[in-house]
């Protein structure tokens, strides 16, 4: 099975993650993390900063990887670096595959159609932020 290297980026701001809705290849329709393959000699740090300015507009601050995954495909696995950033600078506006973006909670990422993994790493990325509840 072929393996192709990849790399996104979890943009948590005031409660909400950046999403793009795929417009296409095999998660068209989906929203993710902005993202996509390293090209050839790219780090994966900087695919994942490349990636998150040709779908969003926007520029990256400090890059802090998460964690590396496997998704398999129909003939393929990507392994995916997901990074974490903290900032971002510049104006969020759709471009390259990204059919659409926008800013979501958790509670509205649960209801939009979207990749489990992003859903999973958003999860946690907002846990680590807001620490375990105690009182509500």
């Amino acid at each position: 099975m072929k393996r192709i290297a990849a790399a996104s980026v979890a943009l948590f701001k005031d409660g909400r993650f950046l999403l793009v809705r795929r417009g296409r290849g095999a998660a068209r329709g989906l929203y993710a993390f902005p993202g996509g393959r390293c090209e050839a000699g790219e780090s994966a740090e900087d695919a994942a900063r490349r990636e998150l300015m040709e779908e969003t507009g926007l520029m990256a601050g400090k890059l802090v990887l998460l964690r590396r995954i496997e998704i398999e495909g129909e003939d393929m696995v990507y392994e995916l670096d997901v990074f974490r950033a903290h900032e971002a600078a510049g104006d969020a506006v759709a471009g390259d595959d990204a059919e659409s973006l926008g800013w979501y909670t958790i509670g509205e990422m649960e209801r939009l159609d979207i990749t489990a993994s992003t859903l999973e790493f958003a999860r946690e990325v907002a846990t680590s932020q807001s620490g375990p509840k105690t009182d509500e």
